[in-house]
């Protein structure tokens, strides 16, 4: 028998890890239809679209395909929840923030299952989805739920300034991080008081549908949040030219931002905000610590199948220790294994469509064609469907497809630099401008490189270290505004300027 605080080994109890979780089995998902006014409904006009398991090509189940019409009925309810006297309006800031906590929450109860559905629908790995989608997802809620009560305005001797609520806020989501996502949106926009119509990406609507349930669960009135899954062509278009929409949130490509900024200043110049792709260079000197370097800007690389709007596609490495940062990287990558992404031993899961994949491979290509030099991966995995083993390229020149298109796969690029000067005007060297990142172990260098580099967010020896404290957002064609952080409330609200006159004529 074992003593008292021990296992049966003689090991202290506290020093056994706990154990991994594990997926939920699911025999059926039950949320498929549009959320507006804490209801399910179908399509109006009687369409549903399939939505696929990328590791397997099986169908998951099918989703009411919203249209214009949809649109406009969620936006009416989004606008009746919103208006004066309503029961979202009336409530106070507190309340608010109690309802963002109880969401947390239920994210919390159903931790594992958010996790698996993540899994099925986007094909990363299930640890990934639990311990970073989720976990990342329940802070973002709880950050907000801090700040509901505590948005003030300010006086001055002139005036009085207060933050001022608009009315309906649209949210158009991106599908390689669809849950945590969803919550960078909707967590700063209803900590403000907004209300919410969201589009989630075609391809991974699960979690946003659960979702629905849980908001409706949490005691949101009807209308604050509604739900419509779509296409963009279609749901997207009318969200974007819709008149009834104040402000539009948009995490994806640059191409559709550029649409949904047209569109916006045809209809009725909604307010804009962007978070999209990027081109990001990862920077690293002679006295880095290598190892480490070589860690991370793999993780910057193939982190969710690369499939990141901040995936280190270019790492710049200096001269006289680039050939043994491209050796320890060929071993790193060659230590992947793609695997079924269910299993908590997997790593690597496949590409989230065959659009994606075909488009992947055929970089993969370029870069070969354009002399740049592959040295492991980048080819598909015959017995497993979208699988892609990451590849690791070397001499690869400013002017290649490789080293300016995004490429959005498991594909790292490794090139190489003379001095710092030469690298800040290479890096700087694109139309995006989401993140970068150093690695060196000088102070002064990492501080002079990081102000000088042009991009929202720059890590210091390290690389995706994301927090929902600190502002996210990019410079040029990778976007516009901040998510996260408290910038994020200011693209949630307006300011208004109220001036009052003290004289006798004023009473109570």
């Amino acid at each position: 028998m074992a003593q008292n605080g021990t296992t049966e080994n003689g090991l202290p109890q506290n020093l056994i890890p706990p154990p991994l979780p594990q997926p939920c089995k699911i025999s059926e998902i039950k949320h498929t239809k549009i959320f507006i006014n804490n209801e399910w409904h179908s399509s109006l006009k009687g369409k549903t679209f399939p939505t696929f398991n990328p590791a397997t090509g099986v169908k998951i189940c099918e989703i009411e395909e919203a249209d214009k019409a949809d649109v406009d009925k969620a936006v009416d309810a989004a606008k009746a929840a919103g208006k004066r006297g309503s029961t979202w309006r009336r409530m106070d800031v507190s309340s608010r923030g109690r309802l963002l906590h109880k969401l947390a929450d239920l994210l919390e109860r159903d931790r594992c299952l958010l996790a698996t559905m993540e899994t099925m629908d986007t094909g990363k790995p299930f640890l990934q989805s639990f311990f970073v989608d989720l976990d990342g997802s329940i802070k973002t809620l709880r950050y907000y739920a801090g700040w509901a009560d505590k948005i003030h305005g300010k006086t001055m001797p002139v005036g009085f300034l207060r933050w001022y609520l608009c009315v309906c806020v649209c949210v158009c989501l991106q599908w390689n991080f669809p849950l945590l996502m969803f919550m960078w949106k909707i967590a700063p926009a209803l900590c403000c008081g907004n209300t919410v119509v969201i589009k989630p990406a075609e391809q991974t609507p699960l979690t946003a549908l659960y979702t629905g349930a849980l908001i409706k669960e949490a005691g949101f009135p009807p209308g604050v949040v509604n739900i419509v899954p779509g296409f963009g062509p279609t749901a997207g278009a009318a969200i974007a030219g819709h008149m009834g929409i104040d402000k539009v949130a948009f995490t994806g490509s640059t191409e559709v931002g550029q649409l949904i900024k047209e569109a916006a200043a045809k209809s009725n110049l909604k307010r804009v905000t962007l978070e999209l792709g990027g081109k990001n260079p990862c920077i690293v000197f002679a006295d880095a610590d290598l190892p480490l370097a070589v860690q991370e800007a793999q993780k910057g690389a193939f982190y969710n199948q690369g499939q990141c709007c901040t995936a280190a596609s270019r790492v710049f490495v200096e001269e006289c220790v680039y050939d043994e940062f491209v050796r320890l990287s060929i071993a790193s990558a060659k230590q992947i294994t793609a695997g079924d992404p269910m299993d908590p031993c997997t790593s690597h899961g496949p590409q989230i469509d065959q659009q994606q994949f075909d488009m992947i491979l055929e970089l993969v290509e370029s870069g070969k064609r354009e002399g740049a030099r592959l040295e492991c991966g980048g080819y598909a995995l015959q017995d497993k469907a979208l699988f892609i083993q990451p590849a690791v390229f070397s001499d690869v020149i400013d002017h290649m497809r490789l080293a300016k298109e995004e490429v959005f796969g498991p594909v790292q690029c490794i090139m190489k630099f003379k001095n710092q000067e030469e690298v800040i005007e290479r890096a700087n060297s694109t139309h995006y401008g989401l993140a970068a990142a150093v690695f060196t172990r000088s102070v002064e260098r990492a501080m002079r490189v990081s102000s000088a580099l042009e991009a929202g967010t720059v890590w210091v020896n390290c690389y995706n270290a994301l927090h929902a404290q600190a502002p996210f957002g990019g410079y040029k064609m990778s976007g516009n505004g901040r998510e996260l952080g408290e910038y994020a409330l200011a693209e949630y609200s307006e300011v208004k300027a109220i001036t009052i006159k003290l004289n006798d004529q004023l009473t109570v």
